[in-house]
């Protein structure tokens, strides 16, 4: 069965109507899956693209045999100080083709709660029913009114281990963040789980302090979680709400367990936005055990000062501890500074290998944000210092990034592809924000490369009225001797999206 996705959330607002207290499943008849969804996107290098998919078709998933098949029963509400939270599931459904539960195989959906709670879930007869729950953490409700902290980032399936178990974070109301392993066939909290995530278990090793862990409160934990190719570490990204935290990448050692490492996205003890790693899809991790992650706005002027790494993808390197091994930052990122135009808007997608023969960059990284810009960059060659940002620019011609060849519409020379429009340096944030999803890749039968991306154009350049196309479709054009670069192929015209989902 396929899994659709909770949606994306911003780092500004996040609104308690957008995700559902129910699992829903939509499928044709009884047909069983053939695959593990265990992260976000469907493996560690965020792709989205599950390449073995034989069930569905573009013609039976529009037949009217298409639709919801079953719900679970409502998920859990909480109570707190008299009010009732209802539940909310902003991480995505994970998905587990045969689990052991009590003898009997399974097939499991697992789902974690705005409200702290995780659950199985199962997909086979009798569809729908909860097999077991856990509340992981009594959350906090100072979000929304209608919505407490408790767990928003997608967790992630480790079946290679012994016991099979889900990782996960969540926020608690007296023990602040923490991160959990719970055992996949029965919910019990694996032994030495779980780890408390504070300024005493990070002040030691943060790799780019001295930096201040904020409050519980402050410090978002939306990206997904992701897993190194070995399993032996965790990775969880932090941002900041209400631009009062810096951005923290966390890396567990699952086998200890312990916090192994830590890197924030800047040396700030000040609780004022720094580089948040907030992105829903988390970071990503290529078959090398590389991790990528991009980072949102800084509100101090920091252009060039050593280790602030605001709007930029940074890379770490394999293992522990987290050591930066390359950047990207775009050319105008001080005007994104400005304004509040997160490149964390989207996460990383590390592309399959596209064939030397091809082109000469084959392998790659996509990403987009807030301005509705897609950026494609070469892996092999990060164009970015390891010390600090470039100097701020004001010419697009400077972008390092694959850019198409040719003068772009709204620059009037070359920059980088904007999808989602009208183009503006000064209106991005908040709802004029174009894009905050991240893309899925799609190899077609003819061994075309393309990515379909979601976002937000809008009316004007200064409307936050939504308008088509809200979902485009990218082939990564490549050229034998040649860098890659994206072009638009087509677009949906007819539906318009907020605050779109991944």
């Amino acid at each position: 069965f396929p899994i659709w996705e909770s949606l994306q959330v911003s780092r500004e607002r996040v609104s308690h109507d957008i995700a559902t207290a129910c699992v829903l499943f939509f499928a044709l008849g009884d047909a069983f899956a053939q695959y593990n969804v265990l992260t976000f996107h469907g493996d560690p290098q965020r792709t989205g693209w599950i390449s073995n998919e034989t069930l569905l078709t573009p013609a039976n998933v529009s037949s009217d045999a298409f639709g919801p098949i079953w719900n679970s029963p409502q998920l859990d509400s909480v109570t707190i100080g008299g009010v009732t939270y209802p539940p909310h599931l902003y991480a995505s459904p994970l998905y587990v083709d045969a689990v052991n539960l009590r003898g009997l195989k399974r097939q499991v959906v697992y789902a974690a709660s705005s409200n702290g709670f995780v659950y199985a879930v199962s997909a086979s007869a009798p569809a729908g029913t909860i097999l077991w729950r856990r509340q992981l953490t009594a959350p906090i409700p100072t979000l929304d009114p209608n919505l407490p902290l408790g767990i928003l980032g997608t967790p992630t399936i480790d079946l290679n281990a012994t016991p099979p178990r889900l990782y996960v974070a969540s926020a608690d109301a007296v023990n602040g963040w923490e991160v959990f392993a719970v055992d996949i066939t029965n919910g019990s909290i694996l032994p030495g789980w779980p780890l408390a995530i504070d300024n005493t278990s990070l002040a030691p090793i943060n790799r780019n302090g001295p930096a201040q862990w904020q409050a519980t409160t402050e410090m978002s934990q939306r990206g997904g979680l992701n897993l190194s190719p070995d399993g032996r570490l965790l990775y969880v990204p932090f941002g900041g709400y209400n631009d009062r935290a810096a951005g923290w990448m966390i890396a567990v050692d699952t086998a200890t367990p312990a916090l192994a490492s830590a890197f924030s996205a800047a040396p700030s003890m000040d609780p004022e936005a720094n580089g948040g790693m907030w992105a829903s899809g988390g970071p990503a991790v290529d078959s090398l055990g590389n991790v990528y992650s991009t980072t949102g706005n800084t509100t101090a002027n920091v252009t060039n000062v050593p280790g602030y790494w605001s709007q930029s993808v940074l890379v770490w390197g394999p293992g522990s501890p987290l050591s930066l091994v390359g950047t990207y930052t775009p050319w105008n990122y001080c005007q994104m500074d400005q304004d509040d135009a997160d490149l964390s808007g989207g996460a990383v997608v590390v592309l399959p290998d596209l064939g030397a023969d091809n082109t000469a960059t084959p392998h790659l990284i996509t990403f987009g944000g807030k301005q509705g810009n897609q950026y494609l960059v070469d892996r092999d060659r990060m164009p970015g210092s390891l010390m600090s940002h470039p100097p701020c620019s004001t010419d697009p011609s400077t972008e390092t990034s694959l850019a198409p060849p040719g003068p772009q519409p709204q620059f009037g020379q070359p920059g980088p592809l904007n999808v989602f429009g009208p183009y503006s340096e000064l209106y991005a944030s908040v709802d004029y924000a174009k894009g905050r999803s991240t893309g899925a890749f799609f190899r077609a039968g003819d061994g075309s490369n393309f990515l379909f991306v979601t976002g937000s154009s809008k009316a004007a350049a200064d409307s936050v009225d939504t308008v088509p196309p809200c979902i485009v479709k990218l082939r990564i054009v490549m050229t034998p001797g040649a860098p890659a670069y994206l072009s638009v192929e087509a677009s949906a015209n007819t539906l318009g999206f907020l605050s779109p989902g991944s």
